[in-house]
């Protein structure tokens, strides 16, 4: 996927950079100036989602390319999924870290391809350093800012006083063993036995990952809705899709 323009191999160190450096601009806009657009774009509701960067500092969310193996490296799926669940701030980070990833591996991906030696991935990995991430521009430690949106304004601070999910509200919950007894009694954990996943309606699975919603308080199974413990330690507040659906529609 290049935008609709043929297929485009940089050859030299420097066709490398430059290809690194117009697709970097392209997710910089998404994630800053073109924010409110990504945003709206990137629903919950659709199937698996990338974001993809451009050589012509364009971006575009889409589904993955289907060619298998594809012609590039592929961006991370399914971004769209985490959007309703964290502070918006939180999820552009995690977009932003993921898409300074596939950056490198794409940069990297041409210098293996074309043979470059040590001292060409040395070179490469110098110049791409003098840049700073899209991680550090969505975060304010550079001098490209976002545009102010409605979600961001938002408690976006404190990761040292995060409530993660995972601490709070994520759990095993049918009653598996803790190294210390937090004060559990038997009622506590039969109850925990019989609960039933809001999704599936199935009450197995105590060995797996649950992951309960902070307004309905509704225990879903982690594969249910698309939820893995990695991604729990980044969600403040988890709202399940009904919840984000009801809070998604203002009357």
């Amino acid at each position: 996927m290049d935008g609709g323009s043929a297929p485009y191999n940089p050859k030299t160190v420097e066709e490398v950079f430059r290809d690194f450096k117009g697709r970097r601009a392209g997710m910089v806009k998404a994630l800053t100036t073109d924010v409110e657009d990504f945003y709206q774009q990137c629903d919950p509701e659709k199937e698996n989602l990338c974001l993809y960067g451009f050589p012509n500092e364009h971006w575009e969310v889409n589904l993955p390319a289907e060619e298998v193996p594809p012609e590039l490296p592929e961006p991370v799926l399914g971004i769209n999924f985490a959007r309703d669940g964290m502070q918006e701030k939180d999820w552009l980070s995690l977009v932003a870290v993921h898409s300074d990833a596939w950056l490198l591996s794409v940069a990297f991906y041409f210098g293996a391809r074309f043979g470059f030696d040590k001292a060409d991935r040395k070179r490469l990995f110098g110049l791409i350093n003098e840049l700073p991430t899209i991680y550090e521009v969505v975060n304010g430690k550079s001098r490209v800012k976002t545009s102010g949106t409605n979600h961001s304004s938002k408690k976006s601070k404190s990761n040292s006083k995060v409530q993660r999910t995972s601490e709070s509200q994520a759990k095993y919950p049918k009653g598996q063993p803790k190294e210390e007894d937090e004060g559990l009694d038997e009622e506590d954990e039969e109850e925990h036995g019989e609960t039933l996943c809001g999704a599936c309606g199935d009450n197995n699975g105590s060995d797996e990952f649950w992951i309960c919603c902070d307004i309905c308080e509704q225990w879903f199974h982690g594969k249910c809705v698309k939820i893995t413990p990695a991604r729990a330690e980044h969600i403040k507040q988890y709202k399940c899709p009904s919840c984000s659906n009801k809070r998604a529609r203002p009357s």
